[in-house]
């Protein structure tokens, strides 16, 4: 694990300094997360990365996962559809289920540090579990809840209104609430190994292991097979590029434990994708930075052809390895990419197979794209802001004033 100095060269000493300053207005608190999952997807990658930064800065920062069963995970991931604008509805019996596993959560966990920070839906209900405790309490939520069915967000909203702050990725996400509310978006370690250079050699031996030539033009989506980061889309958008560019795709991806829906839309893309020798389904364990990271710099092009996001931190990802990226105007995605000037924005299938062949057949203004984009990374969304940022949320909840800039 990268320690503090190693990112002097990347975002300069005066960073550093700034957040070594900052902790020490923490000196004798603690701070507690609580998310669904320990590994997979970007909550859990965040809190990998971030805590240890904290801790050595003398933050007293802990990280608890919330225990929960195959049921109870189902019912979540119905809520996160829900919450994205997906026709889900809540039944009573998915009520009881997420109650009673909330209920078994609060009974096991002790929640008694002086900030306490929940993570998306799933352990939301822990904060009745406040009564009688000093401790401040933060609901961060990484998804896009800007158009959310209004059972799910009714239902969470009981729950929310009890938090003494709310975090949110984009100013559109952020529904009108009678509690602070903070804008911070998430980041990407470029010291970890998902983000760091990489020898050309290990770049080929990654492809030469998972059977992938370098004779044609990579295009590359890495993301869960959700319904939501819409694969079958990306399938079909290639097939009309390979109309007149040889090209090969691949779709890389990894499971979580609160998702249960991998197998079913895994199924989806494997028979889209046919016997297409040219696509590559690439399901890969948790765990598997480096092997990201080579298909990443590996591509041509990158895309992300979500229906609906929250931040997209795979975008970030290729952007930091100066890779033109295709991705669709939805979510978090626009704060990343400015049309044509650090990647390509889509809204349609159509759209996405058009931007892709702009870049396949303009080299040079693909490469154009990469290295802009790779400075829009730099300037916002690299780990150390997401530390000072969060430090400053940390630190205002004990400071007087109802409204804070950040």
């Amino acid at each position: 694990m990268a320690q503090l100095a190693e990112y002097i060269p990347v975002v300069g000493k005066t960073v550093i300094d700034e957040l070594k300053l900052l902790a020490k207005h923490m000196e004798g608190r603690s701070v507690l997360n609580i998310n669904s999952t320990a590994v997979g997807g970007g909550v859990a990658e965040i809190l990998n990365r971030l805590l240890p930064l904290m801790r050595e800065l003398g933050v007293d920062a802990r990280w608890e996962v919330m225990r929960g069963g195959e049921k109870f995970f189902w019912v979540t991931k119905k809520f996160h559809n829900a919450l994205h604008g997906a026709p889900e509805s809540l039944t009573p019996e998915m009520i009881e289920t997420f109650w009673e596993t909330s209920q078994e959560n609060m009974r096991e966990m002790a929640c008694d540090a002086d900030i306490v920070f929940i993570h998306d839906p799933q352990p939301i209900a822990l904060v009745n579990k406040r009564n009688g405790h000093k401790g401040k309490w933060i609901w961060r939520c990484h998804i896009d809840v800007s158009h959310p069915q209004p059972d799910a967000w009714n239902f969470l909203y009981q729950f929310i209104n009890r938090y003494d702050a709310s975090v949110f990725s984009a100013p559109q996400f952020s529904p009108e609430l009678p509690i602070r509310q903070v804008m911070i978006s998430p980041s990407i370690d470029p010291l970890s190994d998902k983000n760091k250079d990489l020898p050309r050699e290990t770049i080929d031996d990654v492809l030469h292991r998972f059977g992938i030539k370098s004779d044609k033009p990579i295009v590359t989506q890495i993301s869960r097979f959700d319904f939501l980061k819409d694969p079958v889309g990306v399938i079909r958008a290639y097939r009309i590029v390979k109309r007149t560019i040889d090209c090969q795709l691949i779709l890389a991806g990894g499971t979580a434990t609160d998702d249960p829906e991998t197998d079913v839309v895994l199924k989806q893309v494997r028979e889209e994708s046919g016997d297409d020798p040219d696509i590559h389904i690439l399901l890969i364990p948790p765990g598997s930075d480096i092997e990201i990271n080579a298909l990443q710099r590996a591509s041509a092009v990158v895309m992300q052809k979500s229906i609906r996001e929250g931040f997209g931190l795979t975008v970030a990802e290729a952007l930091w390895k100066a890779r033109p990226v295709v991705a669709s105007a939805v979510g978090g995605i626009p704060l990343q990419i400015k049309h044509k000037y650090s990647g390509m924005l889509c809204h349609s299938v159509e759209g996405a197979a058009l931007a892709l062949r702009q870049l396949l057949n303009n080299t040079d203004f693909a490469q154009e794209l990469g290295q802009r984009g790779r400075e829009q990374i730099r300037a916002h969304h690299l780990l150390t802001r997401h530390l000072q940022e969060y430090l400053l949320l940390f630190i205002s909840l004990y400071t007087e004033g109802d409204v804070v800039y950040l």
